[in-house]
């Protein structure tokens, strides 16, 4: 299958084109933006506009190398995706099982582009690293350049509790080939080391219009959405296509439990116990901190009704009438608790602890 087309960013695609043609494409560049909106779509874009035998404001989509992006064959093309950490302990075997491991992830890509998130384990370990630093150090087959595309990049450095494979590629970053750019996508960029950082130049993307994730879901999906649903869906993705397509479901789950916990918490110490221990202790991690994030967002309507404001979501009748000040504070707990359910704790203590002190503020 070949990729679907790119939707939107019509005026990043236009700084891009121009500085394509104009000799000034950065060799380092970062693109950032919401989960799902687009960026490694955009980077793909980038890689065939750069690749094209005829380029304009937009690759040709018809000559060789614009099909061969599409298709995900070009071999001056290297798709870095996270992958789970190689079980080889030798660093050339770890290097060639990466290798492996990535061409699988983008064959995978390749067969179904409407792709979902990466798995929560995988990362850009130091074996990915050297195999960037090993693929940037070849010849270009096809063309002039090579193009390196590092999605996720905020996995650098997760699931092995140092920054070693995000330094492995730092002196690579700063004096990259003359024949090599990179492009790394981050939804949340400081996520990445300053160092990395420092060395590529921003492009921020914006969520798309509702008009354009409608019209996505109506050409793209087989059979198409239609009607309340797909009203329901273009809503909730809040300019993303793929929350739109894979984390809506979850979204609506997250809520669901948020509610219910905060429910509790409001009520007696009883129902709130029984609540925290309801809450797996160190499974699905991904879940809790879903659960919090939809927590914060729930108060965060709420507060915009308390001043009278319009909220994105429907806000429950036992968050009506709360303090505007009170339930600033309670964001406060929650983002504490955010940041907490990081690191090492037992979410059931984290949850009975916040909801006393929810219960308590609100």
């Amino acid at each position: 299958m070949t990729l679907h087309h790119l939707v939107g960013h019509h005026e990043a695609r236009r700084r891009l084109a121009r500085a394509h043609a104009q000799g000034r494409l950065p060799q380092v560049l970062l693109v950032s933006g919401p989960k799902g909106v687009g960026k490694q779509r955009l980077a793909l874009w980038l890689a065939q506009l750069m690749f094209c035998e005829q380029p304009d404001e937009e690759p040709c989509g018809v000559c060789r190398q614009c099909q061969l992006v599409t298709r995900l064959g070009h071999v001056d093309l290297h798709w870095m995706v996270p992958i789970l950490r190689p079980k080889a302990a030798d660093h050339d075997r770890q290097v060639e099982e990466a290798a492996q491991l990535v061409a699988q992830a983008v064959d995978e890509r390749r067969k179904t582009p409407l792709y979902g998130p990466p798995d929560g384990m995988a990362s850009h370990g130091v074996a990915v690293a050297r195999l960037i630093a090993r693929r940037a150090s070849l010849t270009p087959v096809e063309g002039r350049r090579k193009v390196f595309i590092v999605g996720d990049a905020e996995r650098l450095v997760s699931q092995e509790a140092s920054p070693e494979a995000a330094n492995a590629l730092l002196k690579l970053l700063e004096e990259p080939p003359a024949d090599t750019v990179f492009i790394l996508t981050a939804a949340d960029p400081k996520a990445l080391l300053p160092t990395v950082r420092s060395r590529a130049v921003p492009l921020r993307l914006r969520p798309l219009a509702d008009d354009e994730v409608r019209g996505f879901l109506e050409s793209q999906l087989d059979p198409p959405l239609e009607g309340a649903v797909l009203d329901e869906r273009v809503a909730l993705a809040e300019g993303s296509i793929g929350r739109a397509l894979w984390e809506v479901d979850e979204a609506a789950k997250a809520r669901a439990e948020a509610l219910e916990f905060l429910g509790a918490a409001l009520g007696d110490r009883a129902q709130l116990l029984d609540r925290a221990l309801k809450q797996a202790p160190w499974s699905a991690r991904g879940d809790f901190t879903g659960m919090l994030q939809a927590l914060g967002e729930a108060l965060s309507d709420a507060a915009r009704t308390a001043l009278a404001q319009e909220p994105r979501r429907p806000v429950p009748g036992f968050l009506h009438g709360r303090e505007p000040a009170a339930l600033a504070r309670a964001l406060t707990l929650v983002a504490d608790a955010e940041e907490a359910a990081q690191g090492n704790v037992n979410p059931q203590l984290l949850l009975a602890v916040l909801g006393e002190k929810l219960g308590a503020t609100l």
